[in-house]
């Protein structure tokens, strides 16, 4: 090994190992807080108004970032939501393991039992766990889910103790609920049935009736209708199972309060998994038309208003002094993402990603910077922290925080940055990141400091410029951004800088190809 690249992967097991052994925050066990994790789907930096966005006010998360802590450099650990899901869950970067990209219908669990998780680490603490929502991490065994018997494993088997989930995601089948281990209010004498190939029967799809659509598809989303709307993918039965796609927002409030007024006298750990602002885009009618960015603009503030239902719930409960708040989303924003909803042509002047390139799909700083928000009403000092966290984190830092310890090997790939969370001193953040766009061969970016090396092993990327329609556009292998002097990664300095592209290309390497010690 030459001397340059034994030096490069001396400094990246150093920074590990300073990282992984970091104290956390000082947290007294008698105060041990609540914890509600809220995750956006699709939310882009600049689509709140605390972020600067103009075209449209999001006032519950700017209040919750008035109230606690705004970070500037907060991100999800993939641009596409499934991997990002699951790292947020386990601790470990989503291409360390098998199936992890954009999970099918009918996909089997993804985290399988044994495995530790943000959930069932609180649930050692003795927090009470629960998550609302979107799922999206495969439901069942090897041969998929069970959708008229026993959906498990599922979040049940992997640390929460209730759960009330849309099981896939909003463009894909089926639009039902499942709440703990089955579809909620099916009919057992109209069975669902769920497949990736069109039924023999003449069901009407988004090819076939297209004309009929309330919502018309771009890409893609030309499966089986529901609502007026056609997805991907097909499925018959389960009708009064069914849900409107209007009513989702309202369900996830609902399901939520519950859960906290049930567990108000206990440690509570709460996963609100929204699914706005993800297509179809169809906020509840009294949402719509609010904004002039047509669905995706009044989605954004579905969202928010979500944001506020939650923020009153716990002042209702008296509880706001006594939960730890984190807003985040799962991925960078997306406009046109299979429906024709008016995102581009309504879009004006709005940046959803801010001033930052790219956006979902994509290993630029668009796909994975995004609202990143803390707050603990009287424990976390209110203001703005350029420190970088990420998703990845919150299983080492929540655990810290509810002073559990993680077992060897577990959550190898998340690092406690519980005093940048809450303010503390020494709360400096993590010194490296990886981003990936999705699966486990794609692209990578690898941020240390103010370098950003970008890796394309696919050989492509895709969302650059998120105003305008997906494209795919070829790039060199290696490219190089001072995100100190451009943080929009317009300039490649790949060339200019040899020595830094050789350091950082090996350090990925040895996180890929190996583990975190």
């Amino acid at each position: 090994m030459n001397t340059t690249l034994s030096s490069a992967l001396t400094a990246i097991a150093a920074c590990f190992f300073v990282s992984l052994i970091a104290s956390p925050a000082d947290v007294d066990a008698a105060e041990r807080p609540n914890i509600i994790v809220i995750m956006a789907d699709d939310l882009g930096y600049g689509d709140v108004s605390c972020n600067g966005a103009t075209a449209l006010q999001t006032p519950n998360i700017d209040k919750l970032a008035a109230e606690g802590i705004r970070f500037t450099d907060g991100y999800c650990s993939a641009s596409t939501c499934t991997p990002t899901r699951f790292s947020f869950l386990t601790g470990e970067f989503a291409f360390r393991s098998k199936g992890t990209g954009i999970a099918p219908p009918n996909s089997p669990a993804i985290i399988q039992p044994g495995m530790e998780t943000v959930a069932s680490l609180l649930g050692k603490a003795g927090y009470t766990t629960g998550v609302v929502g979107k799922w999206h991490l495969g439901l069942g065994g090897e041969g998929g889910p069970d959708w008229n018997g026993e959906l498990k494993p599922g979040p049940l088997e992997i640390g929460f103790d209730s759960c009330f989930l849309l099981p896939t995601t909003n463009d894909r089948v089926p639009q039902v609920y499942v709440e703990n281990h089955r579809v909620a209010n099916l009919d057992p004498a109209d069975p669902l049935w769920v497949g990736r190939k069109k039924p023999s029967k003449d069901h009407p799809t988004g090819i076939s009736e297209r004309e009929s659509l309330k919502m018309d598809w771009s890409h893609g989303h030309n499966g089986t209708i529901h609502n007026g709307i056609s997805r991907i993918g097909f499925y018959t039965g389960g009708n009064a199972a069914r849900f409107r796609d209007e009513d989702l927002a309202d369900k996830w409030v609902e399901k939520s309060n519950e859960f906290m007024e049930q567990n108000q006298d206990k440690p509570f750990f709460l996963f609100f998994s929204g699914h706005d602002i993800h297509v179809p885009r169809m906020p509840h009618e009294r949402f719509q038309g609010k904004t002039t960015l047509g669905y995706r603009g009044d989605a954004i503030i579905e969202f928010d208003w979500c944001v506020g239902e939650i923020m009153k719930t716990l002042d209702r409960l008296d509880l706001a002094e006594n939960t730890l708040v984190v807003l985040t989303s799962d991925n960078g924003p997306v406009l046109d993402d299979g429906y024709k909803d008016g995102a581009i042509e309504k879009n004006g002047d709005h940046r959803a990603a801010g001033i930052y390139t790219g956006g979902k799909y994509s290993v630029h700083e668009g796909g994975t910077r995004i609202p990143f928000i803390t707050r603990w009403k009287g424990h976390v000092e209110p203001g703005e922290s350029d420190a970088v966290v990420c998703t990845i984190d919150l299983a080492a830092s929540l655990s810290a925080i509810a002073g559990q310890e993680i077992p060897e090997q577990a959550c190898q790939d998340s690092v406690d940055v519980s005093k940048a969370l809450l303010g503390r001193e020494g709360g400096e953040g993590r010194q490296w990141l990886v981003q990936q766009d999705n699966g486990r061969r794609g692209n990578y970016g690898f941020r240390k400091g103010k370098w950003k090396l970008h890796r394309y092993d696919s050989g492509r990327t895709q969302n650059v410029v998120v105003e305008e329609s997906l494209r795919v556009s070829k790039v060199p292998e290696f490219m190089l951004f001072d995100l100190e002097k451009d943080p929009e990664e317009q300039h490649d300095v790949l060339d200019d800088y040899p020595e830094v592209a050789a350091q950082l290309k090996a350090e990925l390497v040895e996180i890929v190809q190996g583990k975190s010690p």
